[in-house]
């Protein structure tokens, strides 16, 4: 048996996940956990690590199960191919990608990061960029700004801050 891998129709990755699974199918889909701002509070949800990808495990010949039904699958949108043959994954690979996923879910990736430039995007001080410092608990973030050619710690919420391009 083999890992393979599919290219999903987009965010149903969990979608086929679930109905390859139904079907008897061995799949794996990395997850990494990441702060989100949802309804105006930051939370921490689990994204696929490649989006619109997922691996199955199939077997080859006869005894193998049909390759027949992936394709139909609700989510699904092909097995990858290079020229005529499938993509195939080996075995360390995957095993590295869940110990990797194992060793990082405990802790969520920030959505930003200490020296990293932002922009507020609420008054009063709209469109002035900072540096992100740190988050001052749940709520809270503190960031460097320059007023009067001055360095000034502000504290605002995470949601009025985005990365400045």
């Amino acid at each position: 048996m083999r890992w393979y891998l599919i290219h999903c129709k987009p965010r149903q990755e969990k979608l086929a996940l679930l109905n390859l699974a139904r079907q008897g199918y061995e799949c794996y889909l990395p997850m990494l956990r990441q702060e989100k701002f949802r309804q105006e509070t930051l939370r921490a949800e689990d994204e696929p690590l490649f989006p619109r990808y997922l691996f199955i495990r199939l077997g080859e010949g006869e005894r193998a199960k049909s390759w027949s039904p992936i394709r139909s699958t609700k989510g699904v949108s092909r097995l990858v191919c290079f020229g005529v043959e499938y993509a195939n994954v080996d075995d360390a690979l995957i095993e590295q990608l869940r110990a990797r996923e194992a060793s990082i879910q405990a802790a969520p990736e920030p959505l930003f990061k200490p020296g990293e430039r932002v922009r507020l995007v609420e008054t009063p001080f709209s469109g002035i960029e900072g540096v992100y410092q740190m988050a001052d608990g749940e709520r809270r973030a503190m960031l460097l700004i320059n007023i009067l050619s001055k360095p000034v710690i502000v504290r605002v919420s995470p949601g009025s801050l985005r990365k400045a391009s």
